[in-house]
């Protein structure tokens, strides 16, 4: 049986991190792995993007329309 943290090991962000700012006060994060960048937002995975644009006009959008 797994641990409790090692369950949150897993649910940690893999890859380089090459965004991680605050849109309108929610922190947003943008990591580079192997099958392109991934986009957190509020700690919570959104989707896997192409391309680093792409992935951070889709995070505004996000938290544009959530707030």
């Amino acid at each position: 049986m797994k641990t409790f943290s090692q369950l949150r090991e897993a649910a940690k962000p893999k890859g380089d991190v090459v965004f991680d700012k605050k849109i309108q006060r929610v922190p947003v994060k943008i990591t580079k792995d192997s099958k392109g960048f991934t986009v957190y937002i509020d700690g919570d995975r959104l989707d896997t993007f192409k391309s680093q644009k792409e992935a951070e006009k889709t995070a505004q959008t996000v938290v544009k329309e959530l707030s």
